[in-house]
Parts: structure tokens; C-alpha cells; sequence
């Protein structure tokens, strides 16, 4: 009767654990459909609401703004919830971000005009800084350790999924509101965690027996703070330019001749898919060459992606698709090695909180840097230009791998 019962139990547990974890596969694959959705319909949405055709130049104002509070949101998401998390759980704080964001999203099919816009993504991006944070976090927690580093990798690919719909919504709706109902996904998916989702046995551990020793900028975890944070800092000021301007590059490339919706939508696409491949791969990479060796690597590959894309286009050609599908592959590689390396550097007292401030620190200067962009395509002298400006921070990734253990 005994064995009977401890069987049960495990399989409760193990059930529970992978409901967990294909519910943390919705939220995190949704959050990246909102993230870049406004990128691809852009070039659309902006005039819209403006109620007028608007030049490059003011394309590019308009939109470094649109990009920047959303990444603003993104980095006072992802930190404030970090912490939050330590207090109140894994569980309620995912329920909670994933609602922030699905409803911000919602509401953008009614949004009246730019300032709202504005406030609406702003909140989006709090809310997904929030998920992409604690679902990592969470499932970091309740896997064992034999095949966590293969669940993260997995986990990490799903932004890229994210990518890959935006681009096939773009395909479907021509419509930019309509794409946006997409927002009742994770709305539904909120309700599902709060009500389905196991609580993490690692944090009720910790809160039972609280340890009051931890701070994130003492002598024991200063060193990975750093280090983290210049390393997942660089990677996104450099993704997230690039990124949230492909598309409005590859438009500008064409000079006028279609409207560019299938070239957008497929570059969408692809940066999913090879997100989707070099996030898979990653945990093999990792276990073949360490992780020293494959983030260089990476980084590497990124620079080389950028200069074959920014420095030898003049028009849009097929040959942009196969350069664009080797940044992504690259990206990917780079997102499923830190989104497992950077939570382990933490105890799990302050895992939510540190891992927060890695992940999201950087952020700040990313959006600053994405609210330039503008400046920059006036004064470089249009959109490559400026877009190849984002490859430095993926020197000075490279050089914090090279420089560390």
C-alpha cells in the first residue's frame, strides 16, 4: 500500500511538472510574438495613427520611441517581478505577468492614438520582462538536474517560435489591430497557471527556512553579477537593435517597389526558425566545447552576420533571407546557454531577484540605445548603417567570455 501511495505521489509530481512547463512553453512562446509583432506591422501602424504618410526619417523617430518604452518596460518588468518573486512565488508572479501582458496586447485592437500606444507597450514589455524572468527561473527549480540544462534550452527556443508567428500573422492579417487580438492567448494561459501550476518545492523550502546571509552585491555573488551583466547586457543591446529594425530595413531596401509585407513577415520567420535551431543545439554545443568556447563562438557569428548583412545589401535580394537565418541561428545559440548558465550563478534565496538584475539591467541601455536609432540613420546615412553600430556590443560580449574562467 505504501509503494502504491509513493507512486502516486511521483506520478502527481512529474505530472505537475510538465503541465508546468507547457504552460511556461505558451507564455514564453507568446512573448515573443508580442515583443516583435509592433516591429513587423510598424511601417503600417505609425502612419495610422499619425493620419499621414511620414518619411524614413520620421518613421524612424516615431518608432525609436514605440521601441524604447517598450524596452523600458521590458528591464522595470523584469526587475521588479525578480523580486517579487522571492516574496510572494514563482507561481503567482507568472500568473500576473502573463496577464499584464495579454491584456496590454488586447487592448492595442482599440488603441485610439501614439501616446496610448505608447502606454500599452510599456506595459507589454513589463509584463513579458517578467515572464521570460520567473519561466526560467521556475522550471530551473523544479527539474532535476540530469536534464534541466536540456528543459532550458528548450524553454529559451520558444521566444524564437514567438518570432516565427508574429512573421505568419503578419502573412494572415493585413490588419495590424486584428493581429493584436492575439493578446487573449496569454490572458487564457494566466488563468491556467494560477490554477494548474505546482508551486516550486525549492522556494517553499527557502521561505520556510529563510536565510537572511544572502545579498546580491555581497563579496560571494558581486563577481557573477558583473560579469552576468555585461554579458547578457551587450547580447541584448545588440539583438534587440538589430532585431526591431530588420524589418524597416529590409522595407527601405526595396525602394519603393511592393509594399513589403511578405518580405517583412518571412525575415520574421526566419529569425524565428534559426532562433528556434541554435536554441536546441545550444545544451549539445555546451556539452561538446563548454560554455566558454561556444558563447565565443557565438558572439563571433554575430559580428560576421551583421557585416554580411548591413555592409554588402544595397537592395533586397534572396541572399538577405540566408544571412538573416545565420544571425538568428547564432542568437539562438547565445539565448539557450546564458537562459541556462545565468540562473545557477545565484542561490535560490535571491535567484529571482540576481538573475532579474542580470537579464534586465541592460536593458536600460538597450532601450536608450534603440530610442537613438533614429539619430543615427539620419547621420550615418540610413537604416544599415546605423544597424551595423549594434554589432559592437557583441565585441564586448565576446571579450567578457574571453576574459573570464
Amino acid at each position: 500500500m505504501e509503494t502504491l501511495e509513493m507512486t502516486s505521489v511521483n506520478t502527481k509530481s512529474a505530472t505537475g511538472k510538465w503541465l508546468a512547463f507547457a504552460l511556461c512553453f505558451v507564455t514564453y512562446t507568446f512573448s515573443g510574438t508580442v515583443s516583435t509583432l509592433m516591429s513587423v506591422y510598424l511601417p503600417v501602424a505609425i502612419p495610422e495613427l499619425r493620419g499621414r504618410a511620414l518619411s524614413e526619417s520620421e518613421l524612424g523617430s516615431i518608432g525609436a520611441y514605440v521601441n524604447a518604452l517598450f524596452l523600458y518596460g521590458w528591464m522595470v518588468g523584469g526587475l521588479l517581478f525578480g523580486v517579487i518573486s522571492d516574496r510572494i512565488g514563482r507561481v503567482k508572479s507568472l500568473t500576473l505577468v502573463t496577464a499584464l501582458y495579454g491584456a496590454a496586447t488586447c487592448l492595442v485592437t482599440v488603441v485610439p492614438n501614439l501616446v496610448a500606444l505608447l502606454a500599452l507597450r510599456f506595459a507589454a514589455g513589463m509584463g513579458i520582462g517578467g515572464v521570460l524572468l520567473i519561466s526560467t527561473v521556475y522550471i530551473s527549480e523544479i527539474w532535476q538536474e540530469k536534464s534541466r540544462a536540456v528543459m532550458l534550452g528548450i524553454l529559451a527556443v520558444c521566444f524564437p517560435i514567438g518570432i516565427v508567428a508574429s512573421g505568419s500573422l503578419n502573412l494572415l492579417f493585413s490588419n495590424w489591430r486584428t493581429a493584436f487580438g492575439i493578446g487573449m492567448v496569454p490572458v487564457v494561459t494566466a488563468l491556467l497557471i494560477y490554477l494548474l501550476a505546482p508551486e516550486s518545492a525549492s522556494w517553499r523550502h527557502i521561505k520556510a527556512s529563510p536565510r537572511t546571509d544572502d545579498a546580491i552585491f555581497d563579496k560571494n555573488n558581486r563577481p557573477n553579477l558583473i560579469s552576468g551583466s555585461l554579458i547578457f547586457g551587450s547580447v541584448l543591446i545588440g539583438l534587440w537593435g538589430i532585431f526591431s529594425w530588420l524589418p524597416t530595413w529590409a522595407q527601405s531596401l526595396l525602394h519603393g517597389v511592393g509594399d513589403g509585407q511578405k518580405e517583412r513577415g518571412l525575415l520574421m520567420i526566419l529569425l524565428g526558425i534559426g532562433g528556434i535551431i541554435g536554441g536546441i543545439l545550444s545544451g549539445l554545443l555546451i556539452n561538446r566545447f563548454g560554455k566558454k568556447k561556444t558563447l565565443s563562438a557565438t558572439f563571433a557569428g554575430l559580428v560576421l552576420a551583421c557585416a554580411l548583412l548591413f555592409l554588402t545589401n544595397k537592395t533586397f535580394t534572396n541572399i538577405i533571407y540566408l544571412e538573416t537565418a545565420l544571425l538568428s541561428f547564432c542568437f539562438g545559440i547565445s539565448q539557450g546557454a546564458l537562459s541556462s548558465y545565468i540562473p545557477e550563478l545565484f542561490p535560490v534565496s535571491l535567484r529571482g531577484t540576481a538573475t532579474g538584475f542580470c537579464f534586465n539591467v541592460g536593458r536600460f541601455f538597450t532601450a536608450t540605445a534603440v530610442f537613438f536609432i533614429g539619430s543615427l540613420v539620419t547621420v550615418l546615412g540610413g537604416f544599415g548603417n546605423a544597424l551595423l553600430v549594434f554589432s559592437v556590443p557583441f565585441v564586448v560580449a565576446w571579450a567578457v567570455v574571453m576574459r573570464g574562467r
